[in-house]
């Protein structure tokens, strides 16, 4: 109560604060406050089944870093993605939830923890909500404290999240009555106008990214895991949101170290959660059986549709969005390792959702090609990940992760060249999007052949394979792999109308190029690594 106090919310002998409660407390509160909570129920797997109402994915546009004498020259302004915020505005919209919290809130829910598995990089953090779901949310996808460590705590960054705050634009400096602000002099985030979690770890992800890389720490949006044997091939999985991350890492024949955030320092990767952050739209136990498991009680469904009498989930339906979500703590998972980290990556996959059908399914990456392509980022953004996104749409997000890469791309690439040489590491490129043509023609390539191909990778048997070189894109694909047809190694193999292939590769082709030529200072054997322009047309 007094670290409240001193916070400067003003409680008195009244004001309740419940500070690193069970999750089954918190679901408690949850199902007691229905009516707000938006029609909260218990599932039959025990999972508490939530509603986020209008805002069912991020809000990119309405995500500000303040801008000031720390990050003036750090953070990579006027990319779209970093939008600056300034101070005293930032100032203003605190002062006023301070206010909101004291005078019209009776409550308020409290985690302590961490963030980084890895206590040479670890990240003390305290997370206040207003709505007990999201405080379990926080709980199970942060690292928890141990009691001793609970008695000391001092966090070193706090995010306030008041779902029921909402600005006003016009008085506050925010493009709508939704903001997500991050202040890395105050070490402050603050989130109002929208019940969305994500937004919270999202936040911390940032900053996480933004702090490591002055530590020699490459921070990555990536998921990881690693061999049960004494082998210890931990393996890497780049991707946006909906390109695989999630569903590839969780394999039961390998240990999940973390599913969506990590650091690659120079002992090795750890996770930065404690838990996973899984879309859930379609899922099934056969498929994808770990995560399915892991939705028991102290799990969080978020927009998920639920039969109100019988309590069955249906993840079939995306009535509310296609971006149904599951989150649940990393002891959910059988296998999963503890503390979460692991060794030096052997292996470096980069997923990506192709929309145009025209990348190979799988393709070996130099080193130069593999800081081409995470500089690049090349995907395409799902249905339901942000508002506004009905239909598969290609974009490039720098490292695989742009909405969260505060510090310019070439920073991030520095870091992974150096680490993929000093390692030997290897990277594969592997299209999780679509084959045989694009969206609306062609058809999603089937999760048992990307599962197959990333298990080639894994055990090297793609090492001594033969390869053939697409010369559009620069990319050596192998002619074989175990549990793949070999027809559809080639994309080009795929579509009945090659002559509409060659038009669309190219088109893909030109993309890359016109992107990448808005990084300047780079090593020309990296430019040099994607797909070459082509020769001059003869008169």
């Amino acid at each position: 109560m007094a670290q409240i106090r001193d916070f400067g919310i003003n409680t008195d002998s009244a004001y309740v604060i419940c500070r690193n409660a069970s999750p089954q407390q918190l679901a408690d509160a949850t199902i007691r406050d229905n009516k707000q909570q938006n029609d909260a129920i218990l599932t039959t797997t025990g999972s508490l089944s939530v509603k986020t109402g209008k805002y069912t994915g991020r809000s990119p546009a309405d995500r500000f870093i303040v801008h000031d004498d720390l990050t003036q020259q750090t953070v990579d302004w006027g990319n779209n993605i970093n939008h600056k915020f300034e101070a005293d505005k930032f100032t203003q919209i605190f002062e006023k939830m301070k206010e909101f919290a004291s005078q019209k809130m009776k409550k308020l829910y409290v985690f302590d923890g961490f963030v980084g598995a890895d206590k040479n990089n670890q990240l003390p953090i305290r997370v206040i909500n207003d709505y007990p779901w999201q405080n379990l949310f926080a709980r199970q996808l942060f690292i928890r404290p141990t009691v001793q460590q609970l008695e000391n705590h001092e966090p070193e960054f706090t995010v306030m999240c008041l779902n029921d705050f909402e600005a006003n634009p016009k008085i506050d400096g925010t493009q709508s009555t939704v903001f997500i602000l991050i202040n890395l002099t105050q070490k402050l985030v603050l989130i109002g106008g929208t019940r969305y979690a994500g937004e919270i770890k999202k936040s911390l992800f940032t900053v996480m990214n933004f702090l490591l890389p002055s530590k020699n720490v490459l921070p990555m949006h990536c998921s990881a895991n690693m061999s049960k044997d004494d082998s210890d091939r931990t393996a890497l999985f780049f991707g946006l949101s909906g390109t695989g991350k999630t569903t590839l890492s969780a394999d039961e024949n390998r240990s999940l170290i973390g599913d969506d955030e990590h650091g690659w320092s120079d002992d090795g990767v750890f996770n930065f959660e404690g838990g996973c952050y899984a879309k859930c739209i379609n899922l099934t136990q056969e498929s994808e059986p770990q995560i399915w498991n892991a939705l028991k009680t102290g799990s969080v469904l978020e927009n998920v549709v639920v039969d109100k009498d019988s309590g069955v989930p249906n993840f079939d339906d995306g009535t509310l969005t296609e971006n149904t979500r599951a989150a649940y703590p990393l002891e959910h998972i059988d296998g999963a390792i503890f503390p979460s980290v692991g060794g030096h990556p052997k292996i470096i996959i980069f997923l990506t959702a192709d929309a145009y059908g025209v990348l190979p399914p799988i393709s070996k990456l130099t080193r130069n090609g593999a800081m081409f392509h995470f500089m690049s980022g090349y995907t395409s953004k799902l249905a339901g990940t942000e508002r506004g996104i009905k239909e598969p749409k290609p974009v490039f997000s720098e490292c695989f992760g742009a909405p969260f890469m505060p510090r310019p791309a070439a920073v991030y690439a520095k870091l992974l060249g150096e680490k993929i040489k000093e390692h030997n590491t290897t990277v594969y490129l592997i299209n999780t999007g679509w084959s045989g043509g694009p969206y609306g023609i062609g058809k999603r390539i089937k999760l048992e052949y990307s599962r197959a191909m990333v298990t080639a990778a894994l055990s090297g048997a793609l090492d001594d394979v033969e390869y053939t070189h697409n010369t559009v894109f620069n990319l050596d694909i192998p002619v074989r792999c175990v549990g793949v047809p070999d027809d559809i190694l080639d994309p080009k193999n795929t579509w009945t109308d090659t002559d509409s292939y060659d038009s669309s590769a190219k088109e893909l082709a030109q993309m890359f190029r016109e992107n990448f030529a808005k990084f300047s200072n780079v090593d020309a054997d990296v430019v040099e690594a994607g797909p070459p322009s082509p020769p001059p047309s003869v008169p």
